[in-house]
């Protein structure tokens, strides 16, 4: 029986996130997330004592506030996982998980400059990284209330076909399939850098240039299903929101915090527009 494309990345999409999304494997996650922290507690301790082999200690964090960074990494690769599995939604909800994970990076990046503080912790008169701790978490409160107002604004999509939706659907699962392949590349690639003696590289800037290329095809895919500009044009401005969270990231500090508020207030003022004068002419 032969099966076509869109039949295909289905049975293979479907299982993987009913596996994902399954409440066993959300509190297996959860544990390892746990036992990784304290890991990481445990290992830069037993740096600071002397009791690590040296191949392990040259690469071994002397600071225990680098814990804190390991586990909100951890937490943020798994938000991006949902955020592929969330991409054959609609482009609203891909969006929405685009911010929570921008506001968990503007939260570790508040954590991570504990690493500049002695410990125990003590206010030792250097301003900047307290000037760096209140812009990052300024920019991710103001970026968790516009999602809040975001979310509150949504209204759902236009209607298809029973056959056009399924085929709209299996295309963005198809693209959500590559990006998983590509995430999964790049992490493993990650993870091997160091035994290669190359550096780490910022895994979570690359995807978010990887997904501007992923949601402008998107873009042309919902332009088969739905051509109306309208609907085009707000799936654009997406896009766009996606290139700004991405400078967010690239930004220096203070300008990442504004870039990040900056992009959601886009996209409310986008949802907004497209709520008030389009959603029923698409």
């Amino acid at each position: 029986m032969k099966y076509s494309i869109y039949e295909l990345a289905t049975y293979a999409f479907d299982p993987l996130h009913a596996f994902w999304e399954r409440e066993r494997t959300q509190r297996a996650v959860a544990g390892v997330l746990v036992a990784c922290f304290i890991a990481a507690l445990i290992g830069i301790e037993l740096g600071n004592r002397g009791w690590l082999p040296d191949f392990i200690a040259l690469k071994t964090p002397d600071n225990h506030y680098h814990a804190i960074g390991i586990a909100f990494t951890l937490v943020l690769f798994l938000e991006v996982i949902s955020l592929i599995f969330v991409l054959p939604c609609s482009f609203s909800k891909s969006v929405g998980k685009q911010f929570e994970i921008l506001c968990l990076i503007l939260m570790r990046n508040s954590f991570k400059e504990l690493v500049n503080f002695p410990e125990p912790i003590t206010f030792t008169g250097d301003m900047t990284s307290i000037y760096k701790i209140l812009s990052d978490g300024t920019g991710a409160f103001a970026v968790f209330v516009l999602l809040g107002i975001y979310y509150k604004i949504q209204r759902p999509g236009p209607s298809l076909k029973p056959t056009f939706k399924f085929r709209y659907v299996a295309s963005k699962k198809l693209v959500a399939l590559l990006l998983l392949a590509i995430f999964t590349v790049l992490g493993i690639y990650n993870l091997l850098c160091p035994l290669m003696g190359k550096h780490y590289f910022d895994f979570f800037s690359i995807f978010y240039t990887i997904l501007i290329f992923s949601d402008i095809l998107l873009v042309l895919i919902s332009q088969r299903f739905l051509p109306s500009f309208h609907a085009v044009f707000r799936n654009s401005g997406f896009a766009l929101v996606t290139l700004l969270i991405r400078l967010a990231l690239a930004a220096p500090p203070f300008y990442n915090a504004a870039l990040g508020v900056i992009s959601a207030g886009f996209a409310v003022l986008l949802t907004l527009a497209y709520n008030t004068f389009y959603q029923n002419k698409t």
